[in-house]
Parts: structure tokens; C-alpha cells; sequence
């Protein structure tokens, strides 16, 4: 009976999924905005992404991340206090995020037009007016600053970090986004106002919004959040990252487990060989416990708790990484045998077997992400920054479903090389 039940859910979802209609445009000012018209809820979902992420940088790394958590303290005629004050009365949610490719700012609000008004009003005053007060600029350089002193006592985080470092070099991505403790020093006022100017513009932006409002409405909406912002330029394009040679490095570390990273360049948004290292990778190591890793890695030897791989697919080349923890005694083991499955993966590909399960797992569990607004909103979000097709959702199980063996097997082989492996290994130290 259960089993029933999951599968009705599944189906339900699965037609929602088909019957979910993406809408695209772009404003006045060139940013493009995707929509989703869900009335089920009295809410609204929006983000506003720009391209004015950690890769934006340039010689002060954590920049883009400390002037885009610096929305939130203070804006317009609201300083901080004042600002949290009305959107807590309210009942409005607002964060902000801050990758490598991009910055956001994600609002939630009831639909009704007296509490959805002023939090756009707000919204837009975060966005083209953030105040940039000295106490608030202190108060999120300490709270940044307490971030990477958590970090650094983190193995995973360090592994992560020299892993990023290794992979790119003197690429933008190379940095974290939170930057340095150095670099923090020399931000100030006004190099986070010279920031704001170059990057904060409405071509240099995009909106996705999920909600109870209708396509007019929602073409109000974005308008409204963007009209304090001058049009601008886009941002210029980055550089392509080169690949680097095959080595190991190690990082002494005290901690009674090593974190084991294999790493390479690996794919962006707009990749054709998307599909066929997704679905590769899932089998891989992206299916945790039932991949080949998790299986050859945990289950037989019990040599990590957990292990996993994954693309993180961004403007240019994101990286792909695959981690494990072990023992500080097993590391060697454990990092030879990661090598070695990567290896055997890469020149024989998956079996018919192992591929079928994979396309049952991916297809059958992507309604998933579709489930609730805030899945969709970051959906869509994903498509709207990377310019990807409004059918992208309509299309992606099938597309999945058309992966072959072969296809698994010649992207793997051209795109991921042994010889440009990287090895981070992290722990070991008293």
C-alpha cells in the first residue's frame, strides 16, 4: 500500500511538473526575468541575481560577499535596525547569498499588495541604495572574520580551499569567497561603493519570481525591484581555466581523520557533455552509499563513512571533486583505491546494468525539486543567470533518459584525463 501511495505522489508530482509553464522575458533596462505563476499559495518568491560574485573580486578578495550581506544593514531611509524592524513586522524574509558566479538577494512575502508593496520598496532600496554605514561595515567584516577562523579549524573546509587554489591558480574562481584576512584589512567604504557602481545595474542583473501573481503583475514586479538601479553594462566574460597537471599535495592537519579530495576541471552550465557526465557521475559517486564508490569505499572495505562526488558546473569550467574521510592509518589506502575506481570508471564506463538505475534514480526523483516554490524559485533562478532554455525543466528527464553507455564513456575519456588529477589530502597532524 505504501508503495502505491509513493507512486501516486510521484505521478502527481511528475504532472505538475509537466503542466508548470516558465515564462521569460527581459525589462526595460535588459535584465532578464523568469516566472513561474503559482496561485496555490498567497505568497511570492523572488530573487535577484547579479553577476557580482567572488569572481568579481579582482585584487580584494571577499568583497562581492561582504557588500552583498551589507543589503540587509541598512538601506534608503531604513538603517539596520529600522529595516529588520519592518520586514519582521510584516512577516517578509529576506538573505542574501554570494557565490563564485553570483550575488542574490531572495525575498518571501504574502502576495497581498499592503505587505507586498513595501517589501518591494524595500527590496529595491537594498539593492540601489544600501547605506554602507561604518558600524555596519565592522560588524560584518567581525562576523566574516569569525567565518574563516571556523574554517580554518575545519578539515573539510581546508581541503576544500586548497583544492579551489590547486585547480585554478590565478583563475577568478580560484579564491573563497569569503577572501582573507589581509583583504578584509583593506576594504573600506569606498571600494565597496566602486564595486556597487560597476556591478549593481539592471543589465548586469536577472529576476526569478514564483508566485500568486499574474505575468502583468509579475512584469510590475521586476521593474519595481530594478528601477533604482541605472542600466549599466554587463560584466565582461572570464577566462577559460587550464588545466593542470596530475599531483598530490598534502596539508598537515590535526585531526584523527584525513579528508581525501580527487579533483578536476569539469563542466559549465551550458556544457554538451552536460548530461553524459551528470548521469556518469552519478553512478560514479553521486548516488552516495549505492555508487560505485560508496559501494567499493564504505560498504566492502569500511574504509570512509561517507564519499561522494559531484560537478559544480558554473559560467566557465566549475570544478569536480570527489571527497571521502578516513582514517589518518587508512589515508594512503583509501586515496589509492578513490584513484584507482576513477580510473577504472574512466576507461570502461558503466554498465547497462548500473546505467538503467541511474536514469530510474535521476529521472524518477526529479519532481523532487519541483516540489515546493522555493525548489522551483532556485530552479528557475539556475536558468534565468545561466541564460539557459525556458523548456529546460520540461526537457531534462528525457534528456537524461537518452544518455547511452558510449556516451558516458567517450565524455570521461575526453573531458577527464588521470593526467590532469588533482590529489588534496588533509589531516594526519598532532
Amino acid at each position: 500500500m505504501k508503495h502505491i501511495l509513493a507512486c501516486l505522489v510521484m505521478l502527481l508530482m511528475a504532472g505538475q511538473v509537466a503542466a508548470m509553464e516558465v515564462q521569460s522575458w527581459q525589462t526595460k533596462g535588459g535584465a532578464r526575468v523568469m516566472y513561474v505563476h503559482a496561485p496555490q499559495l498567497p505568497m511570492v518568491n523572488l530573487r535577484v541575481m547579479l553577476d557580482a560574485g567572488s569572481a568579481r573580486d579582482g585584487d580584494l578578495p571577499g568583497q562581492a560577499r561582504l557588500l552583498n550581506e551589507l543589503l540587509l544593514e541598512g538601506a534608503g531611509k531604513w538603517n539596520a535596525d529600522e529595516l529588520a524592524s519592518e520586514l519582521e513586522s510584516r512577516g517578509i524574509e529576506v538573505s542574501t547569498h554570494t557565490g563564485r558566479d553570483m550575488a542574490q538577494i531572495t525575498l518571501r512575502s504574502l502576495s497581498d499588495k499592503n505587505i507586498l508593496t513595501p517589501a518591494l520598496d524595500m527590496l529595491a532600496a537594498m539593492l540601489a541604495s544600501p547605506r554602507l554605514e561604518e558600524e555596519a561595515i565592522a560588524r560584518v567584516k567581525e562576523r566574516t572574520l569569525a567565518a574563516l577562523r571556523q574554517a580554518s579549524q575545519s578539515a573539510e573546509d581546508v581541503a576544500d580551499r586548497e583544492m579551489m587554489k590547486a585547480l585554478y591558480g590565478d583563475h577568478p574562481y580560484a579564491h573563497d569567497p569569503l577572501g582573507t584576512e589581509k583583504s578584509l584589512e583593506k576594504i573600506n567604504r569606498e571600494t565597496l561603493q566602486v564595486f556597487h557602481q560597476r556591478f549593481y545595474n539592471q543589465a548586469n542583473a536577472v529576476v526569478a519570481l514564483v508566485g500568486d501573481v499574474d505575468r502583468t503583475q509579475a512584469e510590475i514586479l521586476a521593474e519595481h525591484v530594478l528601477a533604482g538601479l541605472p542600466v549599466g553594462e554587463k560584466a565582461p566574460p572570464f577566462p577559460e581555466p587550464n588545466p593542470k597537471k596530475a599531483r598530490a599535495l598534502h596539508k598537515d592537519f590535526p585531526a584523527s581523520q584525513t579528508h581525501l579530495y580527487l579533483g578536476m576541471l569539469g563542466i559549465h552550465r551550458k556544457d554538451p557533455d552536460y548530461f553524459p557526465l551528470i548521469v556518469g557521475n552519478h553512478i560514479l559517486g553521486g548516488s552516495g552509499l549505492t555508487s560505485i564508490m560508496g559501494e567499493e569505499v564504505r560498504n566492502k572495505r569500511g574504509l570512509s563513512y561517507g564519499i561522494s562526488s559531484y560537478f559544480s558546473p558554473l559560467r566557465v569550467q566549475g570544478p569536480w571533486m570527489l571527497s571521502a574521510q578516513t582514517k589518518n592509518s587508512q589515508a594512503r589506502t583509501t586515496l589509492e583505491l578513490m584513484t584507482a575506481l576513477l580510473r577504472d570508471f574512466i576507461d570502461e564506463g558503466p554498465t547497462q546494468k548500473q546505467l538503467q538505475a541511474a536514469k530510474k534514480h535521476l529521472a524518477g526523483g526529479f519532481p523532487l525539486r519541483l516540489s515546493s516554490n522555493k525548489k522551483i524559485l532556485q530552479q528557475i533562478s539556475v536558468m534565468a543567470f545561466y541564460d539557459l532554455p525556458p523548456d529546460w525543466l520540461d526537457t531534462w528527464s528525457s534528456r537524461v533518459e537518452q544518455v547511452t553507455r558510449a556516451q558516458i564513456r567517450r565524455a570521461f575519456r575526453r573531458r577527464m584525463p588521470m593526467k590532469h588529477l588533482l590529489q588534496v589530502s588533509v589531516g594526519g597532524g598532532k
